[in-house]
């Protein structure tokens, strides 16, 4: 079931156009990774789904309604935290916690003191005297607390340690876990590659890929280091492999999904000592399709780099 759905949806500021014909669907427990570089069209789509922008032209339902017409009914079922979080400076980071967990209708006060234990935050401080690490955190407690059916996360470990980034998965897991459902949107490859079910590639407001991990790691290539008793001769006129680079007795190089195969037979008559396969990683993923749709028109999809 769809709770969140983007269909074709344009956003022009004047004869800027950030968002271009773009489409995305997030079902019920489902985390979906939203990505790509600061200026792609993110942070405007967020902005259009929370009811904040109106869309241009294009259809935009969460929980069945209409983002823009019905956005305070949405609000009580939706969590939201920004890239970058104002605070009110004279309320202490406690008050600002619960003042957003009483708007929600919720009020779990273990859950609340457990979250705050968690991501190590001093509650009674001023918000005027928190660093933006700080800052992130109330805002996460904030949300997390609160029983919502989807949270809405743009840029949210911005400023944090590895420690707290690990705290936050681990809240997003405990989410999913509760059939909630998670909209991340991100540049750090590695956080969505832990925590997303599917992701979208955004570039210049057009949705250039979209998927499951598994379904885009099949248009992406393989990492290889293979050592041989005998030298691989033509390696480089074998089609699908890239990238060949000698590393003391062996060879690194990368091989297209659909020819790893062949490769393999062909390497294999030249007595393998020693084979070493790493599977693409997201980032693999992202430049190989980013840098693929550079010279492309705007409204293709972007093939291989």
């Amino acid at each position: 079931m769809s709770l969140v759905k983007m269909h074709n949806v344009t956003k022009r500021f004047g004869k800027f156009t950030a968002l271009d014909g773009l489409n995305i669907e997030v079902n019920k427990g489902e985390v979906y990774g939203f990505i790509g570089p600061n200026g792609a069209g993110k942070s405007t789509a967020i902005r259009v789904l929370l009811g904040i922008l109106k869309a241009s032209e294009g259809e935009v339902t969460i929980f069945g309604k209409d983002a823009w017409k019905d956005a305070v009914d949405i609000h009580k079922r939706v969590a939201y935290v920004p890239g970058d979080v104002n605070l009110w400076p004279n309320l202490t980071g406690g008050e600002v916690i619960d003042l957003f967990v009483k708007l929600r209708g919720t009020n779990n006060k273990s859950r609340r003191e457990e979250l705050i234990k968690k991501f190590n935050l001093d509650p009674t401080k001023k918000c005027r005297t928190y660093s933006k690490g700080n800052r992130q955190k109330v805002a996460l407690v904030a949300a997390f607390s609160s029983d919502a059916d989807l949270y809405i996360l743009d840029e949210p470990t911005s400023g944090l340690d590895p420690l707290m980034e690990q705290v936050f998965q681990e809240c997003v897991m405990d989410a999913k876990k509760e059939g909630k459902s998670i909209l991340l949107s991100s540049h750090i490859l590695s956080e969505v590659e832990k925590l997303c079910d599917k992701v979208g590639i955004i570039r210049q407001g057009q949705m250039i890929e979209t998927g499951s991990l598994s379904e885009l790691r099949h248009l992406t290539r393989t990492n290889l280091l293979v050592e041989t008793k005998q030298p691989i001769p033509s390696l480089s006129e074998l089609t699908g492999v890239h990238a060949i680079e000698k590393k003391e007795q062996a060879l690194s190089f990368q091989v297209d999904t659909e020819e790893l195969n062949n490769v393999i037979a062909h390497v294999s008559q030249f007595e393998i000592v020693r084979l070493e396969s790493a599977p693409p990683t997201l980032e693999d993923l992202f430049m190989s399709h980013y840098e693929g749709t550079r010279q492309t028109s705007n409204t293709g999809v972007g093939g291989e780099s």
